[in-house]
């Protein structure tokens, strides 16, 4: 082989002035890698469920929103100002759905057992506190209307009640709308898709508990802890057939 043979390998190694440039490559790879997590979101919305199989989605509801299968048979969602108050309405109402239906379990199921003395949740409001239950509601009304008017303008406009009007020493770091982070995160679970379509799906089903609960105690009588019992203690007789029919 001859010299020039040898090197015409080489040669055709180095670059010339028509190759692409490192930077080229470097852009080339930032566009493939957003390439790529674009197409694992569009195989992530695909994968989507839906609230009726068979039933195509609404245009508006892509599957990009967390806990989001379709479910808009009204068409409520149609214009986007609504549909981003109906994604915080219902992260808040199942937060609150949350720490509801707990607040009905853990008190009956520790006054079972002994170690507390509460009252069952429907007589909760006719208990003496250290306050009139008037004064008890005006001060929450007005409480949680100062809360509510701040949550709005931030869903209005991102960011904007991050400073705190009164502790001026004490200001919140950018966040998503409904996840303000630091003293609200305790655990610091970070925001992502994943623990929104967890936190969304334990909110429904408490909002479905606490409506179960709702209805149990008017058929009932009793609490959801004490009704669990009288199942268990005689499961062919005591349910919902036999409450409905009796």
């Amino acid at each position: 082989m001859s010299s020039g043979s040898a090197r015409a390998p080489v040669a055709a190694l180095r670059p010339s002035a028509s190759s692409p440039s490192p930077r080229f490559l470097g852009d080339s790879g930032r566009q493939l890698g957003l390439a790529k997590s674009l197409a694992r979101r569009d195989v992530a919305v695909q994968a989507k469920g839906q609230w009726l199989p068979g039933l195509a989605s609404p245009a508006y509801l892509d599957g990009s929103l967390a806990g989001d299968n379709g479910f808009d048979p009204l068409a409520l969602a149609e214009d986007p100002a609504d549909l981003r108050w109906f994604v915080q309405a219902e992260l808040v109402n199942g937060r609150w759905a949350m720490l509801g239906v707990a607040g009905m379990l853990i008190p009956e199921l520790l006054t079972k057992a002994g170690l507390l003395s509460a009252p069952e949740w429907y007589d909760a409001g006719k208990e003496t506190y250290f306050a009139s239950s008037s004064t008890l509601f005006v001060v929450e009304f007005i409480l949680f209307h100062y809360v509510e008017i701040r949550r709005w303008q931030d869903i209005k406009n991102p960011g904007s009640v991050n400073q705190d009007p009164i502790f001026k020493s004490y200001s919140l770091p950018d966040h998503d709308c409904g996840y303000p982070g630091s003293v609200f995160n305790p655990l610091n679970f970070a925001p992502t898709l994943e623990n929104k379509e967890k936190e969304l799906a334990n909110g429904r089903l408490a909002m479905l508990a606490f409506l179960g609960f709702l209805v149990q105690h008017n058929v009932t009588g009793k609490g959801p802890f004490e009704n669990l019992m009288q199942h268990l203690a005689d499961p062919w007789h005591n349910t919902i057939i036999q409450t409905f029919s009796g």
